[in-house]
């Protein structure tokens, strides 16, 4: 497939496409410093900004789908949208974050006491961007969040897929490494199977 990869020089955005590339895939890898990706067949690197909307459109165009890697706080989801509607492009994926998801309690895990109050801020933009992907009609979006916990560590293949409940295993931990992540992600690309929906992937 024909892939635009939005933040692909972040710490999950690269294991992103290194599991296209390794699928074979051919991506257009997005970054505002493109010369943080690394050369390999099959990827061409080009400079975009998610601020710059009319111009990341024009990056978009010609592809069979879209994911975005990008912290919340750098853009703003009628911009980003805007710019893949713009492009043409149906297919849109998102890397999500864990902060929307729901705890046994029925409670986002942004808004439990617990939470880390640094990261705060972003996960409520993070289910903000949710939310305005739930009023989509145009795109055939799908946010994956993560676990709680989500880490450079080692592709598996080995994991279980959730819907909106935060995943843990039996010791209650909540973790998917950053490279499983990325395998969860690229078969959603090739097999759709959470249209217009958000999922969750851990251990």
């Amino acid at each position: 497939m024909k892939i635009a990869l939005i933040g692909a020089s972040g710490n999950i955005g690269s294991k992103i496409l290194a599991e296209a590339v390794s699928r074979g895939h051919d991506i257009t890898a997005i970054a505002r410093n493109p010369q943080k990706i690394a050369h390999a067949a099959h990827v061409t690197a080009v400079q975009g900004d998610v601020a710059k909307p009319d111009e990341l459109a024009a990056l978009l165009r010609g592809h069979e789908a879209v994911i975005s890697s990008v912290h919340f706080s750098a853009f703003e989801p009628a911009a980003l949208l805007g710019a893949v509607k713009a492009s043409g492009v149906k297919r849109y994926l998102a890397v999500g974050g864990a902060g929307s998801l729901e705890l046994p309690n029925g409670q986002r895990v942004v808004d439990s006491p617990d939470f880390p109050e640094a990261w705060r801020g972003e996960a409520l933009r993070g289910a903000a961007f949710l939310g305005a992907l739930r009023q989509e009609t145009a795109l055939d979006w799908t946010f994956l969040s993560p676990s709680a916990l989500i880490a450079a560590g080692k592709r598996t293949g080995v994991f279980r897929l959730g819907k909106d409940a935060l995943l843990m295993d039996a010791d209650g931990k909540s973790h998917i490494s950053e490279e499983d992540y990325a395998v969860a992600m690229l078969d959603e690309v090739e097999q759709p199977r959470h249209i217009r929906a958000r999922f969750t992937v851990g251990y």
